[in-house]
C-alpha cells in the first residue's frame, strides 16, 4: 500500500517525464548512440575539428543569406543598411571558414582560449569576494582550471587549433549522452514506481 508520500511522488513523475516513462528506451539509444559518436571523436578530433568549421561555416551563409534577402523587404526602414552589411559579414565568414577550415579553426582556438582565461579571471575574483560564505573554493577551483585550460591552448597554439575545438564537440557529445541515458534510466524508474503504485 503507498504512502501519500510516495503518491505525490508518483504525481509528480507523471507531470514531469509524461509519455516518456513508456518510451525511455529511445532516448536512453540516443544517449548511448551520443556516448559512442563522443568516443569516436576522441579519436579523430582534427577530423571533427574541421566539420565543426565547415558546418559552422554553412550555418552562417545560410543565415546571412536570410539575413541578406530580409534586408532587401524592408524598405524605409533606418537600420536596412547596417542589416545588409550585418548579413554580409555572416556571409563572408561562413565562406572563409568553408573555403579554409584549418585558418578558421586555428583563429578561433585563439578566440577560444583567450575567453576561458577571461572568464577564469572573473571566477576567481568572484570567489574571492564570496570567500566567507561555506563553498566559495568552488568557483576558484573551476576559475584556476579554465585560466590552466587557456594557457595550455596557447603554448600548444597554432597546433592546438587543429584539435581543440573537435575535443571540445567530443567531450560535449559525450556529456550529452551520459545526460540523456540518466534521465531514459529516470523516466524508466518512474514508470516502474507507477506500476508499483496503481
Amino acid at each position: 500500500m503507498s504512502t501519500p508520500l510516495d503518491s505525490s511522488l508518483v504525481a509528480a513523475q507523471l507531470a514531469f517525464f509524461g509519455n516518456l516513462r513508456k518510451n525511455w528506451g529511445w532516448l536512453l539509444a540516443f544517449g548511448i548512440l551520443a556516448i559512442l559518436l563522443g568516443m569516436l571523436g576522441l579519436g579523430m578530433t582534427f577530423g571533427l575539428t574541421l566539420a565543426s568549421i565547415e558546418l559552422f561555416g554553412i550555418l552562417l551563409i545560410v543565415g546571412g543569406a536570410f539575413q541578406l534577402f530580409n534586408a532587401f523587404k524592408c524598405k524605409g526602414w533606418k537600420s536596412t543598411v547596417w542589416h545588409l552589411l550585418i548579413a554580409l559579414l555572416y556571409i563572408a565568414a561562413g565562406v572563409i571558414m568553408v573555403i579554409d577550415p584549418v585558418l578558421a579553426s586555428v583563429t578561433l582556438t585563439l578566440v577560444i582560449a583567450w575567453i576561458l582565461i577571461a572568464v577564469g579571471i572573473m571566477r576567481s575574483i568572484m570567489a574571492f569576494q564570496m570567500r566567507k560564505a561555506s563553498g566559495w573554493y568552488w568557483p576558484l577551483i573551476s576559475g584556476i582550471v579554465s585560466i590552466a585550460l587557456g594557457v595550455m591552448i596557447i603554448v600548444q597554439w597554432p597546433i592546438s587549433g587543429l584539435w581543440v575545438i573537435g575535443l571540445f564537440v567530443a567531450i560535449e557529445l559525450i556529456l550529452h549522452g551520459w545526460s540523456y541515458v540518466f534521465v531514459a534510466l529516470a523516466a524508466r524508474k518512474a514508470g516502474k514506481d507507477e506500476t508499483a503504485a496503481a
